[in-house]
């Protein structure tokens, strides 16, 4: 019997290998396993695997970016994306961005491999933590929801608004630069601005930070 072929992404080198063990338990075949976005986009075109894994803060390209750009390209790939953040609005994100699953990494072990049978199935497969907010945002006009940023995307730009450059907000929240730098591009991404001088201003006139 043929195996579910699975590409993963992500960008902690620990549990990228934990989950490619945990995968290859359950009887999956891990085809390619990267730690960027732009390398996820590269290796799904070439390997054209049955399901995609992938976080959502990562260098290069986010998560989200990465998965937006696969659908465009039209990829048959069932794309499943597996976050700490307990967040329905990034579900929501994710789903419209063409994603099929959303589930937790606290979850992964049995319930990412159902995931991933469901996924290949043709179903949709959300963590139940956060089903019943993203049926209720899903059901809601696209067009009247008002863009969202993460409480951690806000502390990043309030500090960008100060004028901290990214190592400088890297030390200041304890995180690496490569994660401030997701941050930013994936706000970027969804209040859709194309350069750090457009973010700033965005937050400025939007509001977004409190004093």
């Amino acid at each position: 019997m043929r195996r579910t072929t699975i590409l993963l992404a992500d960008d902690h080198a620990i549990v990228k290998e934990g989950l490619v063990s945990l995968l290859k338990e359950h009887g999956f075949d891990v085809v390619g396993a990267v730690g960027d976005g732009q390398a996820l986009v590269d290796a799904a075109k070439h390997l054209r695997p049955d399901v995609i894994i992938t976080d959502v803060s990562m260098p290069k390209l986010s998560g989200l970016e990465a998965i937006t750009r696969l659908t465009a390209a039209d990829m048959p790939s069932k794309i499943i994306v597996l976050t700490m953040h307990n967040d329905a609005e990034l579900a929501t994100r994710a789903l419209r961005a063409g994603a099929s699953g959303f589930l937790l990494k606290e979850a992964a072990g049995e319930e990412l491999a159902n995931a991933i049978r469901q996924v290949t199935q043709g179903r949709v497969y959300l963590s139940p933590a956060v089903t019943r907010e993203v049926i209720n945002r899903i059901a809601s006009p696209v067009g009247r929801a008002e863009p969202q940023i993460t409480p951690r995307q806000r502390e990043v730009l309030r500090l960008m608004l100060l004028g901290q450059r990214m190592k400088e907000i890297a030390a200041t929240l304890d995180l690496s630069p490569r994660t401030v730098e997701s941050h930013k591009y994936e706000m970027m991404q969804v209040l859709g601005v194309r350069s750090t001088a457009e973010l700033v201003r965005y937050a400025i006139d939007h509001h977004l930070v409190s004093d």
